[in-house]
């Protein structure tokens, strides 16, 4: 499920935080922030560019990042986002379909794409000499790439047979779904990035360019390049083979706002299921919001690994359930805050529900132990620290804040505003935000008479 901070990731990196791990939160050593050294430019077509050289780095990380995700499609087009995203990688005029990845792989290079609700991203990473490569290939599909009936047509089976095992016949694809037209009532966010299957089943070649033109020019794109490189010699290249890209009108959007939830809302979806789930979702601020610190520290005291709230309640004490899991999950528009939990065959969904709202009405009536509040921070300061591993790491941070904030936010900004959460903080957030009123309830559960049958 999507989330605001990442898992844990262990390596070289990761060694080096021991003595940040054992030590309280608040007593960290300064530490350098590469970021920091970003060369931000703009080419005169409005392409943006981040460069982010490290000679100590062995790899390259190339990544375009495209204002455009399932939020701004029209009604009726849902998928087309994440469709295109498919369809970048079916050739142009001067290249078969599939030769950009190949061509990339060949070298031991690796190259993938993902859409989200903003946004769509596409990266390579590459050893360092594949970079001119990776340059000219991404600017030849922008500048050339072939939009076909028999490609689209490919690419919808593609998509559908994706959406069949993630979504359709997986009870947590159904949970998360359910839990974003729930959620959302009017936003375009309530639509699953993948689209609906009756809208993707009718796309058309015409939709795919006129989405192409608007979206994938070069003002509404951010390049951003992490590694062991040179980048007088990277931007140059760049500015050769993106810079005669025309640039395009601004896309116009008139998004519905979400009006206030007043009431718990709740679904029921009947699947044939080993294991049930229940799911809980409030909202909570956008992106950016002053309180996003507090709701990523109370997630973490709720779910934030084996030795959590709700993972000790209905795993260890109860036996309930086989897991639970939760986040406070940012947007460009709007938050929400969600948890999971998959119930044992023999437990009840029922009390894992009154067991669940127990420990978030728990977090909201008792204050936060000063040692498992300095546990869920020092989680974070861990999660932060480890995401500047890689380039791939790097260049993915550079260009996520970039599109999100306009900058790329100072790590010992991120990591001041989370020392300074205290117990009253994550107190307040909550009673604020997870209330009876903005609550969504899913279960994914066995019909009534086939849980009798059994």
């Amino acid at each position: 499920m999507p989330g605001r901070l990442g898992g844990v990731r262990r390596g070289a990196a990761a060694i080096a935080l021991v003595a940040l791990c054992a030590a309280p939160a608040v007593a960290s050593p300064d530490i350098e922030d590469p970021a920091l050294r970003t060369q931000i430019e703009k080419l005169d077509n409005g392409l943006t560019v981040l460069l982010l050289p490290d000679p100590a780095t062995p790899a390259v990380s190339f990544q375009i990042w495209v204002r455009a995700g399932s939020k701004d499609e029209e009604a009726g087009y849902s998928g087309l986002a994440h469709l295109f995203e498919h369809m970048m990688f079916r050739g142009t005029d001067r290249l078969p379909p599939e030769s950009h990845e190949k061509m990339i792989e060949a070298r031991g290079g690796r190259v993938n794409a993902y859409t989200t609700a903003d946004n769509t991203v596409f990266y390579e990473d590459v050893a360092p000499d594949s970079l001119p490569l990776v340059i000219a290939l991404e600017a030849e599909r922008l500048r050339n790439l072939k939009i076909t009936d028999e490609t689209l047509a490919s690419e919808k089976q593609v998509v559908l047979e994706e959406r069949r095992m993630r979504t359709e016949d997986s009870p947590e694809g159904r949970a998360f779904e359910a839990m974003l037209a729930l959620a959302f009532q009017a936003h375009p966010y309530r639509v699953p990035t993948i689209g609906w299957r009756s809208d993707v089943e009718n796309l058309t070649v015409d939709a795919c360019r006129a989405f192409f033109h608007a979206y994938y020019a070069p003002n509404n794109l951010v390049v951003a390049v992490a590694g062991g490189f040179d980048a007088a010699d990277a931007l140059a290249r760049i500015r050769s083979a993106f810079g005669s890209l025309p640039s395009a009108p601004a896309p116009q959007l008139h998004l519905t706002a979400e009006p206030e939830q007043r009431g718990e809302r709740r679904a029921v979806i009947h699947m044939d299921v080993r294991s049930p789930i229940f799911a809980a979702v409030w909202h909570a601020p956008k992106e950016g919001g002053p309180d996003a610190e507090p709701l990523d520290v109370a997630s973490l005291v709720l779910s934030g690994g084996r030795s959590s709230r709700l993972y000790r309640k209905l795993v260890y004490e109860q036996q309930q359930a086989f897991g639970a899991e939760g986040s406070y999950w940012e947007q460009e528009e709007a938050g929400l805050f969600f948890a999971f939990a998959s119930v044992r065959p023999d437990g009840d969904i029922a009390k894992v529900e009154r067991l669940f709202l127990g420990e978030i009405d728990r977090l909201a009536r008792e204050p936060v132990p000063d040692a498992e509040l300095a546990k869920a921070k020092r989680q974070i300061e861990v999660d932060l620290l480890s995401g500047m591993e890689t380039s791939s790491e790097m260049a993915s941070r550079i260009g996520s804040e970039y599109v999100a904030y306009g900058r790329i936010r100072p790590l010992e900004e991120r990591l001041h505003k989370y020392r300074a959460v205290t117990a009253a903080d994550v107190q307040r957030v909550v009673r604020t935000y997870l209330t009876d009123d903005q609550r969504s309830v899913i279960q994914v559960m066995r019909a009534p008479k086939a849980e009798a049958a059994k």
